[in-house]
This record gives structure tokens, sequence and C-alpha cells, in this order.
């Protein structure tokens, strides 16, 4: 009951979802709309962006070590009925593989130097290259850590960028509002419809979805 409990944790800390989620919620408080579009709606679409990013993985992971011990059939990459040891092994080095392209040197050594100390001083040597003998080394509680914190400073990067063209539009809107004399009305009120045209004259959600969708193909891929 507490591994079923865990699991959805688990399954979005493991995955591209944090850095959608977040980056989402940058744009819905860059352009200021507050509840627009609601929770509901960002958590559904970094659902099925994460769904989308994840899916080749996830269906290796069924083909070749779910689907063939729950079955009892010969998984095709090893010609052989996995253990339930083996399969959980394969789903772990698939999710560990996503999480490596991932992950900046500075978090993984971070995390390392907390959870695995004696790793980090027997096998790795600061010469800016980890080994992949050092990585495989590495628990999995190290590594999911590790790749959170560098799913956040990427999420963290993208908001920054978002965020910028909505704060010169704040300040012009300021500037315009202070020469004219109208300084008790609040910039914002007259900012959010001028911030909310740009964004659907560019197609701004297509673009962020783009942008998420390429930065994590990419890692996917990569």
């Amino acid at each position: 009951m507490t591994v079923l409990s865990i699991a959805p944790a688990l399954l979005l800390l493991t995955t591209c979802f944090t850095r959608i989620i977040v980056v989402l919620g940058f744009v819905r408080r860059a352009i200021g709309t507050q509840e627009s579009p609601p929770n509901q709606v960002l958590i559904g679409l970094s659902l099925m962006l994460t769904i989308a990013v994840m899916g080749p993985i996830w269906g290796d992971i069924y083909t070749n070590a779910i689907g063939p011990y729950a079955d009892q059939v010969p998984a095709p990459s090893t010609g052989r009925v996995p253990t339930g040891e083996e399969a959980f092994q394969y789903a772990e080095t698939r999710i560990r593989e996503f999480m490596y392209r991932s992950i900046d040197e500075s978090d993984l050594l971070l995390m390392a130097r907390v959870g695995a100390p004696v790793i980090v001083e027997n096998q790795y040597t600061d010469n800016g290259f980890i080994s992949s003998k050092f990585l495989e080394a590495l628990p999995t509680t190290v590594i999911m850590p590790a790749f959170v914190l560098s799913e956040l400073r990427r999420a963290f990067e993208m908001g920054f960028m978002i965020y910028l063209p909505f704060v010169v539009i704040d300040l012009v809107v300021s500037a315009i509002l202070v020469s004219m004399g109208m300084l008790m009305l609040p910039p914002v009120i007259v900012s959010l419809p001028f911030k909310v045209l740009v964004f659907v004259l560019v197609d701004g959600w297509g673009l962020v979805v783009e942008q998420l969708m390429v930065s994590t193909m990419v890692t996917v891929g990569g």
C-alpha cells in the first residue's frame, strides 16, 4: 500500500513533468491572468505532453520487461522470460538513462557528495568528466533528486525568458500612465489586455509547447 501511495510521485519525479508544469505556471504568472487557465488544465496538458515524450521509453519497458514478465513469455531483447528482478532492473536502467541526459554535473555531484560520498571519493576525479562507471555506481536515490534539481534549473531558465517581454510591457504601460498623470490607475489593469493580445498574436502557447517538446525530445533522443 505504501508503494502504491508514492508511485505517482516517483513517476512524476522521473519524467519531464516537473519541467513542463513549472514552465506553464510561469507563463500564467507572467501574463497575470491569475487562475486562468485553471490548475486542472495546466496539469492535464502537462500530463499529455509528458506521455508524448516518455511514451517510447515506457513502451520499450513494457515490451521488454513488464509485458514478458506478466505474461511469462520471452522478452524480445533477451529471448527468455525475465524474472521479477530482471524486469525491475531493465525498467530502472531505461529510466536512469533518460535522467542521465538531463542532469547537470554540478547537481549530480551535489547529491552524490550527500548521498554517496564513498563513491565520489573512490570513483570520481574532478577533471570535468563523469564516467559511465561512476554513473552506474550511483544509486537511483541519488540520481532522482539530481535530475529534479536539473529540471527545476531548466524550467526557471525558461521562465526567466518568458517573463522578460511581459515585464517590458508592464514598464511601458507604467511609464505612459505616469506621463499622463494617471497615478491612481493600477498599471496591471491596463497592461493585462495588452499582454494577452501580444501572447495571442505570437501564438504564445504554441511557441511554449514547441520549445518544451524540443528540449525534452532532444533529451530523450540525445
